[in-house]
């Protein structure tokens, strides 16, 4: 990317906070802008006819959100946390990707990373116990809730105990019954119901069933 278009790309920008529970963009409307995560998680989720929603993705920093010549969302996107993301008009983007080969692979490789780790939850929620399905989820969080870390050992859970769940698959109970059983086992130490310490990112790891 050239310094010009790097120049142009930055005075279109536009800089939005979103508080917990704001939505980014709703499912079915038209795309007008797409957004780097600069800071904060942000639930992807899926409207059914009935009127029934499932979560099935989270996005953290410093992650792309929306599909280039994609003209109407497909998701809804709702900031988990507080967050902080960084917009850019579609028209700009998508002239990018045509213009620049390697800004269009950079979209591609991140495109790529989200089928595999789609691919992972699906053996997640398909094939895991519940404890494993818990600890995943931990497991997910420690990994990407800090862009500069490769794993926190120090987090807030960015969803409410009914979210986890329903990203699982799972009852609420089930999910409270499993980070007790975490607790217990040393996996996992948990402060004021949503601060989480993880004293060994390999048992974590272990309870998780990962590779």
């Amino acid at each position: 990317m050239s310094v010009v278009q790097l120049i142009e790309l930055n005075r279109v920008s536009t800089k939005r906070q979103i508080s917990a529970g704001g939505e980014v963009i709703g499912q079915g409307e038209q795309i007008a802008s797409y957004s780097n995560i600069v800071k904060g998680v942000v639930k992807l989720s899926k409207m059914m006819a009935d009127g029934r929603q499932q979560i099935v993705g989270l996005q953290f920093a410093p992650d792309f959100m929306g599909r280039p010549f994609l003209k109407e969302s497909s998701l809804t996107a709702e900031a988990a946390t507080d967050a902080e993301i960084c917009a850019f008009p579609r028209a700009i983007i998508d002239r990018l990707v045509t213009d620049l080969p390697d800004f269009e692979h950079k979209l591609h490789e991140q495109s790529l990373k989200e089928l595999d780790e789609a691919r992972e939850w699906m053996l997640t929620l398909g094939r895991k116990t519940a404890q494993e399905k818990v600890a995943s989820f931990l497991y997910l969080i420690a990994t990407h809730i800090d862009p500069l870390q490769k794993f926190s050992k120090n987090f807030d859970l960015p969803l409410s105990r009914a979210d986890i769940a329903d990203f699982l698959g799972l009852t609420i109970e089930t999910v409270s019954r499993q980070m007790t059983k975490l607790r217990k086992d040393g996996v996992i130490i948990i402060e004021n119901n949503r601060h989480v310490i993880v004293p060994d990112g390999r048992k974590l790891k272990e309870a998780a069933g990962a590779d």
